[in-house]
């Protein structure tokens, strides 16, 4: 058996689409569904785990949803059987306007044993016993599910980045991987944000708030960010970022990461990092990168005023 085996041939990701595309993901646990899951997220899904059975059909009712979406159903699920299950997916496929794929997650036994041996965790269906028993009787209760899977992926020989590039081998499409992209700026009296990739310091630019004038304005200002421009080093900067940028953002993606934070600080937070930040993410968007902005100061500084909240006319996409 490869990696993964489909009902049909080529099933996978090209297979036409015929309405609201919902994954269902299966499997014993220590399978890895929480990280096909979560692989189906970064790559625009919306996930939900463990959602009763019965619940489903409150999730479909409306007009047709803005993503397609990925459920996680195991023996967890509080109204969870082997036959309601099936039923369900039955029903999903006779719906108008559903296009529904049941993605089952195997493994050994051996290797689910290891995994369970490893996190010290009670199995679901032996709470009470070893690991062992539980994962033979969960097998024996998924084998007519397994049965109707539209794709199955073996994960015994598979880390967890192994079985993120396969999900988004066989869901992605031709969309590809996906990374976005989050720009901020910030103050270095208040320390830098968490979570950075990477951080760029513009403590060296010339500084508007020195010109009265520009003092009580922020980066986005277009006078501000010319004042700024008109310090010698500032295009050189820029455009070494810019290329630094564009070629660490594919490699990233391809290694199967799904979001990159970069930060700009300067003295307060409110001109040169916030002029750098927006001209960088106008020049990723361009390239057609997914960019959204932060700029911490203005975000602290806007929710301080009367009526003011965190993030208002701030972060964007």
């Amino acid at each position: 058996m490869t990696v993964a085996e489909s009902l049909d041939a080529d099933q996978g990701q090209d297979r036409p689409r015929g309405g609201q595309r919902m994954v269902l993901v299966t499997g014993p646990s220590g399978a890895g569904r929480s990280t096909a899951i979560n692989a189906l997220e970064d790559m625009g899904f919306e996930a939900i785990d463990n959602l009763p059975l019965s619940m489903l059909s409150r999730l479909l009712d409306g007009p047709p949803l803005p993503r397609p979406l990925a459920l996680g159903l195991d023996v967890r699920n509080r109204d969870f059987s082997t036959n309601a299950l099936i039923e369900t997916i039955d029903r999903l496929g006779q719906t108008p306007g559903l296009d529904p794929e049941l993605l089952y997650l195997d493994s050994r036994s051996d290797v689910l044993e290891r995994r369970y041996s490893e996190t010290r965790r009670r199995h679901p269906m032996a709470p009470a016993e070893s690991p062992d028993i539980g994962i033979a009787r969960e097998i024996d209760l998924l084998v007519p599910i397994r049965a109707r899977a539209d794709i199955v992926i073996d994960t015994s020989d598979l880390t967890p980045h192994d079985l993120r590039a396969e999900v988004e081998r066989m869901f992605a499409g031709s969309a590809g991987r996906h990374l976005s992209v989050t720009i901020n700026s910030f103050s270095y009296k208040r320390g830098m944000p968490r979570g950075m990739d990477m951080v760029l310091d513009c403590r060296f630019l010339r500084n508007p708030y020195w010109d009265e004038t520009l003092r009580t304005r922020d980066g986005r200002d277009p006078d501000v960010a010319a004042h700024i421009a008109e310090d010698p080093r500032e295009a050189p900067f820029f455009a070494k970022v810019l290329d630094l940028t564009q070629m660490l953002l594919p490699a990233y993606r391809d290694e199967g990461k799904s979001h990159f934070a970069i930060g700009f600080g300067c003295t307060g937070g409110q001109h040169r990092s916030v002029a750098m930040t927006e001209k960088l993410a106008l020049a990723l968007a361009k390239d057609g990168w997914q960019v959204s902005i932060r700029h911490r100061e203005l975000e602290r500084r806007n929710a301080s005023m009367p009526g003011g909240r965190p993030g208002a006319d701030i972060t964007r996409n």
